[in-house]
This record gives C-alpha cells, sequence and structure tokens, in this order.
C-alpha cells in the first residue's frame, strides 16, 4: 500500500467513526439553528449565488472528478450557480482530459426568470449550459431531454425543484433511467425530514412529504440504486442525508 493509499484508508476508518447519535445530534442542531438565517444563501460560485452548503459543493467536485460524466442533467435553475459549478467542473474534465469531448449541463426549471436566463447566458461558461423552461416531469421537457441525452455516454442527475413527494417521486422515475451505472442520482434537501415539523410553514412540502420520503420509497423497488452512506459520514453537515444515490447496476 503506497501512502496516498494508506492515507485513504485511515480517512475511511476516521469517517466511520463519525456515524454516531452524539455526534449527528450536535450536527443537526447547529444546522437547524443557522438554516433560520438563510445559511445557505449565502455563496457563490464563479459569480452567481449557488444555496448549497459548502461542504457539499465540495462534495460534488469529487463526484464529478471521480466519475468524469459527459451530460449533467439538473432540475431546478433558481439563480444559476449550480449550473456554472457543474459546467466549470465539465470543463476542468474537458482540459485535463487527453480526447477532450464537450461535456454539458442541461438545466430544467418551470420557471427560468428573465435576470437569471441573462446571467447565465452571460457567464462565460455559457457555452456549456442548455437551459428548458417547463416542469421537469412534463411528458414535451422528457422527450426533450431524451433526445439532448442520446449525444453523450456518462450521465449524472441532480434533483432539485419541487421538494414534496409525489413531485420528487416522479422525478426519481422519470431520471434515474438516465444516470450511466456508476454514476450519481443526488437528491438534494432530504434534510428536510430530519428538521423540525413548523420549519417550512409557506412550503408545499416538510415532515413526511419531502425529497427523503420520496427516496426511501423509490428505492423499494429500484435495487440499481443504493444510498452512499460513506458520504453524509463524511460530510456530517449536508443537505442530502441519504440523498447521494449511486447506480450500481
Amino acid at each position: 500500500m503506497n501512502p496516498h493509499e494508506q492515507f485513504k484508508a485511515e480517512c475511511e476508518q476516521e469517517i466511520a467513526l463519525q456515524d454516531n447519535h452524539e455526534l449527528w445530534k450536535k450536527t443537526h442542531d447547529w444546522m437547524f439553528a443557522d438554516e433560520m438565517k438563510h445559511y445557505s444563501y449565502h455563496f457563490e460560485w464563479l459569480g452567481r449565488p449557488i444555496i448549497q452548503y459548502p461542504q457539499d459543493i465540495v462534495q460534488f467536485q469529487e463526484i464529478v472528478w471521480r466519475t468524469k460524466p459527459d451530460l449533467i442533467i439538473e432540475t431546478g435553475i433558481a439563480h444559476g450557480g449550480s449550473l456554472i459549478l457543474s459546467a466549470s467542473m465539465l470543463a476542468l474534465l474537458d482540459l485535463l482530459s487527453p480526447t477532450p469531448v464537450k461535456r454539458m449541463v442541461l438545466g430544467i426549471d418551470i420557471d427560468i426568470r428573465q435576470h437569471n436566463r441573462e446571467a447565465i447566458e452571460a457567464h462565460p461558461l455559457a457555452d456549456r449550459i442548455k437551459m428548458l423552461e417547463g416542469s421537469s416531469t412534463d411528458q414535451d421537457i422528457i422527450d426533450k431531454v431524451l433526445n439532448y441525452s442520446k449525444n453523450f455516454k456518462s450521465v449524472m442527475v441532480c434533483l432539485d425543484s419541487n421538494h414534496t413527494h409525489d413531485h420528487v417521486l416522479s422525478e426519481l422515475q422519470l431520471y434515474s433511467p438516465f444516470v450511466s451505472i456508476g454514476n450519481y442520482c443526488i437528491v438534494w434537501d432530504t434534510v428536510i425530514e430530519d428538521m423540525p415539523e413548523d420549519s417550512f410553514k409557506d412550503r408545499p412540502w416538510g415532515k413526511g412529504n419531502n425529497p427523503k420520503t420520496a427516496v426511501r420509497e423509490f428505492l423499494k423497488t429500484h435495487t440499481e440504486f443504493e444510498v452512499e452512506q460513506s458520504i453524509q459520514n463524511k460530510l456530517l453537515i449536508t443537505v442530502a442525508p441519504d440523498g447521494y444515490l449511486r447506480k450500481v447496476k
């Protein structure tokens, strides 16, 4: 075992020890207290608001570097920071690849606000981003995604639009077939299930009706995906506990 392999093995042992009730409770208490101040809203990626925790951003780049997708499909665009993050990682992969391809990001949102669209289209990485406006679960959008994705061999999916159980479950059913074996479907905001009952008074989702409940239902009949538990054990602070799904077959 070389020094790098030894270091990684030691990290894996330490990460396993982080899966304990006391540490999770402290993590959750901190997240619940700070999210009331919109903590995740305060970060940008290359100039665009990303609305993600820094820990999940770092984990995302680890996954992209390891799996090297040609296409990343994202539902939910908001200010576009996540699209820019994906585009920047794919640009790096192309830059370092001996046989570069034009890796792309496909973003889908039911309402792409004009000021966000203009900012994304004016970004230096805009030529790596394609956007579709419409509901992620409409058949017309699915047909367009199917047609576009045919040009790519390795595909990753990120779900971050409407967070109700029914909508996320529908997205999982529709978009999971696009994911390549060995790659990931990341379901954001599964942490909603773990938050206090009254955390989302102005939203149609909440405890018992959210991305995590959809993931649990989906996995009952889709054994080709597994939750990568070691990721949340490593991060501790994450909006996607049980949301990092790896396609294993």
